[in-house]
């Protein structure tokens, strides 16, 4: 139950994620630059620093293992692999199919560049991302305490790979009856 309440959270904050890329990707291309490239590493840029932190307070709120600048940076690294998943299909969409002004018209380069980039290319970026985050930024399930801050690090006592402590009960049994 438990790792499909964490997709289910995941793909919540991918598709709020996806909302903020949209909107700065269009708000760019349409109306500050002509490139939609640049446009969409703007919208990307802006969306994963959102998905960064909708991530580790909700979707993987009890994942860890980490420290926090090393998760951080894992994030990081591996949605900037993410992000020529997201690219590719565009690129191929603009550059290789040639699905742009003047051999298309407007209406079918704007369709080409949200099926390719909106569509295709998050799918592909947010299925890799969930299996990343879960394996390498967020590999340790229920090690945070939610209770105690994400920033403190964790003590030599808090040792992610000990076991449980063991119950000791036998012992004081034993030396009540010496």
């Amino acid at each position: 139950m438990l790792k499909h309440r964490e997709l289910l959270k995941f793909a919540v904050v991918g598709g709020t994620a996806w909302v903020i890329d949209t909107i700065v990707f269009y708000t760019v291309k349409l109306w500050i630059l002509d490139k939609p490239l640049t446009a969409k590493v703007i919208a990307v840029l802006v969306a994963t620093a959102a998905s960064y932190v909708l991530n580790r307070e909700w979707s993987f709120r009890t994942r860890g293992g980490r420290r926090p600048g090393h998760e951080a940076s894992l994030f990081f690294v591996i949605s900037g692999l993410a992000f020529v998943l997201y690219l590719a299909p565009l690129a191929v969409s603009r550059y290789v199919l040639d699905l742009k002004q003047p051999a298309v018209s407007f209406v079918t380069e704007q369709v080409a560049d949200f099926v390719s980039s909106q569509i295709i290319g998050v799918l592909l970026g947010m299925i890799f991302r969930y299996w990343a985050f879960r394996r390498f930024v967020f590999p340790q399930s229920g090690v945070r305490n939610l209770e105690t801050s994400y920033d403190t690090p964790p003590s030599e006592a808090d040792d992610l790979d000990s076991p449980p402590p063991a119950d000791d009960s036998r012992d004081r049994d034993r030396i009540r009856r010496r």
